[in-house]
């Protein structure tokens, strides 16, 4: 069966607002099911999390519940899912907790691909450690980021390669398995971004060769803050910093002070309410999440095909970048017209389509757009032939 896209929008209370909304790759909208569930949370008794009063054990249940649900998510076990305020946050963490096995001699490879939340933070910890970076580039005229593009700067003194499933700015899906491999054969880690990745594809960690994930799920309908998801066994061989008297365990170690409950159980609601896009409900969540996330798929890429083409079709309209294999994610630039006017001038209408360079800023630069970017439209689950429609229309509106 197909998305019943009117059902997934019903859900949205925000789309009854009127506008077509383009920034998903800032941050999706929320269904009321993921508001209702934090409210829930809020409303009801919690406290630090244990196992004598009601309120810690439902704290307790809470985390266990968003852990098991990221764990669905990602095709990763419940013990290796870690919880932050960000991705960025994680991956920094992450990364100052990984610098204490590096040395003068080592090698970090990052991508100029990348949203510089997987970037910056190896080559801070790189730096502090003595390490080097060294720089994988990508096509400057397709966006494409190939294995080759990695292979070429692998050593045996590379410990860990950072890389995008999917680049925030132009969509690019890499072939993260290849790379991994790569990756693997000289002894690197590799330290996946799926912020971009989650919301539209089916994501198993263990296909994927990745080590470590880091996603958000206020990218895939649920409440910001951010997840990390490893082996336990790779957690158990990292030390971060930590108070003395918190708890050791994995992955509780890494997780600084009370976790946001609320959240939590807004990210739960967020991964049930994908998983019921998918099969019947009386089967397992990691299946019905896997068949949901097909039918996402499927219909941004029906829907996107229509939006490449029409904006293709309009007269000074330059779209950046031709991945072969890419998220519903358009950047384009019109002819005498600064990114952010065509922004304003869509926002007008109706239709959110933010200017700028999100972040991607060794993308930009590489792909020669300068300071203020391009704009950039993003196709999210609840999109649909109307959204498409208006945003070409107002386009058009500015052609020369």
């Amino acid at each position: 069966m197909d998305l019943d896209i009117d059902r997934v929008r019903g859900c949205f209370p925000a789309l009854t607002e009127g506008v077509a909304h383009f920034d998903g790759p800032g941050g999706t909208q929320v269904p009321r099911q993921v508001a209702q569930a934090v409210a829930d949370t809020l409303c009801g008794g919690v406290s630090n999390r244990g196992t004598v009063t009601a309120a810690e054990r439902r704290a307790e249940s809470v985390v266990a519940g968003a852990r098991a649900a990221m764990a669905d998510l990602l095709g990763c076990r419940p013990g290796g899912v870690v919880f932050a305020r960000s991705m960025t946050q994680a991956t920094l963490d992450m990364a100052r907790a990984l610098a204490r096995q590096w040395g003068e001699g080592d090698e970090i490879v990052v991508t100029r691909l990348d949203h510089d939340a997987n970037i910056r933070p190896w080559t801070i910890a790189a730096e502090a450690a003595g390490a080097t970076v060294r720089w994988a580039g990508f096509d400057p005229v397709t966006g494409e980021l190939t294995v080759d593009d990695v292979a070429a700067v692998l050593t045996p003194r590379t410990r860990l390669v950072a890389v995008t499933a999917a680049s925030n700015l132009l969509g690019t899906r890499p072939d993260i398995p290849a790379i991994a491999e790569a990756a693997h054969a000289v002894g690197a880690l590799l330290y996946v971004d799926g912020v971009h990745l989650t919301p539209h594809a089916a994501v198993a960690m263990t296909d994927l060769g990745a080590d470590f994930y880091a996603c958000s799920p206020y990218k895939f309908c649920g409440p910001h803050h951010g997840v990390v998801a490893a082996a336990p066994e790779l957690l158990e061989t990292i030390r971060p910093d930590k108070l003395l008297p918190s708890t050791d365990a994995v992955p509780e170690r890494f997780e600084l002070g009370t976790l946001p409950y609320e959240l939590l159980a807004g990210t739960t609601a967020a991964v049930d309410f994908l998983a019921d896009l998918g099969g019947p409900a009386a089967t397992e969540r990691r299946p019905r999440l896997l068949d949901a996330m097909r039918k996402v798929e499927a219909h941004e890429a029906e829907l996107f095909g229509g939006l490449l083409d029409g904006l293709a079709a309009i007269d000074g309209v330059t779209l950046h970048g031709s991945p072969k294999r890419r998220t519903p994610t358009a950047l384009f630039s019109v002819a005498g017209r600064a990114p952010h006017e065509v922004y304003e001038h869509l926002a007008g209408l109706g239709v959110n389509a933010p200017a700028g360079s999100f972040y991607a800023i060794e993308a930009a630069r590489r792909i020669g757009l300068g300071p203020q970017g391009a704009v950039r439209a993003g196709l999210a689950l609840y999109s649909d032939a109307r959204d498409v429609e208006r945003l070409l229309a107002g386009v058009a509106e500015l052609a020369p």
